[in-house]
């Protein structure tokens, strides 16, 4: 992992523990720390951040009290994977069909849309060679003005030739990536997780970076099995409900 220093701010509202943490969550958050995988030790985090011994250790062990790292004794401190995934008998809607369906009226801001080299997470994930450019695309959807949820993705490139260019503020993800690949959306999978916000979410979300959050962790494939999609949905808890309906056999 690199270690290129991240100066922390003395003069901050936050205290520097804090900072230590939102700095690893935001790692863990936009995924370039991925499952499973060990984060750097306390001494390189010392090092990254230029703070004390101690003070990484209060943030780290915050994060291990959130869920979000388990800490093995003479392994070191690793992102936890889920214990649980729970798949959907539902239709596979985006969530603009959804919330369309449901007749709500609704806005999308674009707040990040870059080219960026795929890691060894998002390659694994889209099928796609380490290195190769993929599509990192942040959606606010919002509600009477207020936030109802942000859509983070990372977009294969390879099989939608032209999403790049599409106009995601006015036409939807799903009909896009139909548009441009001449394909189908088959099937997704999908994780939920309870979080906190963090602080780049919040902001985003307009919320509190310790309020409660759902993320819908997701990888959506095209019709014959090629994922396009792996990313999250980020659904405040006070202002967003996921329901489904199921039948028992």
């Amino acid at each position: 992992m690199s270690a290129k220093r991240t100066a922390l701010s003395k003069d901050a509202s936050a205290p520097l523990h804090a900072q230590v943490s939102d700095f690893v969550r935001e790692k863990i958050y936009s995924k370039e720390w991925g499952l499973d995988e060990r984060i750097p030790s306390e001494h390189e985090l010392m090092e990254m951040l230029g703070v004390a011994r101690g003070t990484v250790q209060k943030g780290i062990r915050a994060l291990v009290d959130e869920g979000l790292l388990v800490q093995h004794r003479g392994r070191g401190t690793f992102v936890t994977q889920p214990v649980m995934a729970r798949p959907s008998s539902n239709s596979l809607l985006s969530f603009a069909e959804s919330m369309t369906e449901q007749g709500l009226d609704y806005t999308t801001r674009v707040c990040v849309r870059e080219l960026m080299g795929a890691n060894r997470a998002c390659a694994r994930n889209l099928q796609i060679p380490e290195g190769s450019t993929f599509l990192y695309l942040v959606r606010v959807r919002s509600v009477d003005d207020q936030p109802v949820m942000l859509i983070e993705s990372h977009l294969n490139l390879t099989v939608c030739p032209g999403l790049a260019e599409a106009d995601f503020a006015h036409e939807g993800l799903f009909a896009a990536v139909e548009r441009t690949s001449g394909r189908k959306i088959g099937q997704a999978e999908m994780i939920y997780s309870a979080r906190t916000a963090g602080k780049q979410r919040a902001a985003w979300l307009s919320c509190d970076e310790r309020a409660p959050v759902l993320d819908l962790e997701q990888v959506v494939r095209l019709e014959d099995g090629t994922p396009f999609e792996w990313g999250s949905v980020w659904l405040p808890a006070n202002r967003c409900v996921i329901s489904t309906e199921t039948t028992r056999d």
